[in-house]
């Protein structure tokens, strides 16, 4: 993989665990968190969603799924 593409996974697995540790969160909190846009944010949430790792109960706003992870170490 390029560089690009391993920074992107660990985001994403980054902006994973930030939510599972904090239980709701908004696209906000992502943002500031992670000092990225809004965009980018919205695209990583997006991927988690799609994988059905997250769920959005509420427009904004962010929680896990009860979906089984196995994360490396």
């Amino acid at each position: 993989m390029n560089t690009a593409t391993d920074r992107m996974l660990i985001r994403i697995k980054d902006v994973y665990l930030y939510i599972l540790d904090r239980g709701m969160v908004t696209t906000e909190n992502v943002v500031e968190e992670f000092g990225i846009t809004s965009r980018t944010a919205q695209r990583d949430l997006n991927v988690l969603e799609y994988n059905e790792l997250i769920t959005s109960p509420t427009r904004g706003k962010w929680t896990t799924t009860q979906k089984k992870v196995k994360l490396p170490l």
